[in-house]
């Protein structure tokens, strides 16, 4: 037993190694060393096979178990049958609801989920903030427009006036050369040619009197002009400035708080909080649905409690069987077909077993000093083999 033992605390490696080189021939087979050796590897072989044998009929009668279960729940009376099949549908309808909620398509990231659950209560009049100051940022464009238009119409009017009054200068100094012309003409005339020349002193007078009051009145009234131009140009710009100034405060509201919630526009941040008001109101519903699912799903294991099933607890993720006959079908067939897969594979390792155990029972009257431990350990596993 205690070569036995240290054989079981080997490595598999070393096992595999050991394996390979005790493949038993003629010659080696008159070794009681090498005899010994490999039907030590047959025994340890039977042990594992002896497990495996044990596990597979342990699933072999759990898998029985779930077979005579479902005979039981198949020979109720409709009556009962019905019971149980009402708090069924009720734990399909819950699970298809929950799992709807669980693989629809998220519109809020964990992040944004988490800042608007923080700022709940402030969310409203934050939105209300942003869309008031978003409008009142518009009619301040507005506003710096026009007053930009009449900016630039008082400063190009001005620049009229002011090319007019050059103008008007020098139409007088061009009066005043004229009429001096003509009064150097009119005095040669009187003077050197004795022609009387008083009514055309008269209409020269006149004339120029009228050239210069006209011309000293029109620039009279553009001096007036150009003075309220500038005055209007100044105010605004005076106004365009303050309008600027709001225009950078409310500009820069608006950026902060597009900012801190991550959106580009109020009507982003409305749509925001509206996924978060029905994130809210799935999560409360998905809450309330696990509620109402651990309540049917208790309900439903203690209906079929009452019918001494070996898993009632099983059912709870098969309750569609419970409903429809084809579903049930479909859950009998799957348990047939793996009890079929583990009696082949019992019947399979039963036989290897055997062919084992023969091997090392023949070669163990060659194995010298082990043959009573040999012995031994294929009695316990044989009496093993005979309680499972």
């Amino acid at each position: 037993m205690k070569f036995f033992n240290r054989w079981k605390k080997r490595s598999f490696e070393e096992k595999m190694d050991d394996l390979n080189q005790t493949v038993l021939t003629e010659n080696n087979i008159k070794n009681p060393k090498q005899v010994e050796q490999y039907v030590v590897e047959r025994l340890e072989q039977m042990i594992d096979i002896t497990q495996e044998i044990e596990e597979e009929k342990s699933e072999y009668r759990t898998v029985t178990s779930y077979l005579n279960d479902i005979q039981k729940l198949e020979d109720l009376p409709e009556p009962e049958k019905k019971k149980i099949a009402d708090v069924a549908q009720n734990v399909v309808q819950l699970n298809s609801a929950r799992n709807s909620f669980l693989n629809s398509e998220k519109k809020l990231t964990d992040a944004q989920f988490a800042q608007l659950e923080q700022e709940e209560k402030a969310m409203p009049e934050a939105i209300k903030r942003l869309s008031s100051n978003e409008l009142y940022q518009d009619t301040i464009k507005k506003d710096m427009k026009y007053l930009e238009r009449e900016k630039s119409r008082w400063l190009l009017h001005r620049e009229y006036l002011m090319h007019q009054q050059k103008s008007l200068k020098n139409l007088l100094y061009i009066i005043l050369a004229v009429v001096a012309a003509v009064a150097v003409t009119l005095i040669t005339l009187q003077f050197g040619f004795k022609v009387d020349t008083y009514y055309a002193w008269m209409i020269l007078i006149f004339v120029m009197a009228v050239a210069v009051c006209a011309d000293y009145l029109k620039m009279l009234h553009n001096d007036s002009e150009i003075k309220l131009a500038e005055r209007s140009a100044n105010k605004a710009i005076l106004l365009l400035n303050k309008v600027k100034f709001k225009y950078v405060n409310i500009t820069n509201a608006i950026d902060y708080a597009c900012e801190k919630y991550h959106v580009r526009r109020a009507s982003e941040l409305n749509q925001l909080w509206q996924y978060y008001m029905d994130a809210v109101r799935e999560r409360e519903k998905y809450q309330r649905t696990n509620e109402d699912l651990e309540y049917f799903n208790s309900r439903l294991v203690r209906a079929l409690n009452q019918y001494q099933l070996y898993d009632a607890q099983v059912w709870i993720t098969q309750a569609a069987a419970l409903i429809d006959p084809k579903e049930m079908v479909e859950v009998k067939h799957g348990l047939i077909l793996r009890r079929q897969k583990l009696r082949d594979r019992i019947e399979y390792n039963v036989t290897e077993m055997k062919n084992q155990r023969e091997e090392a029972l023949k070669l163990s009257v060659k194995a010298g000093n082990m043959k009573p431990q040999i012995d031994e350990i294929i009695n316990a596993i044989d009496r093993l083999m005979e309680t499972m």
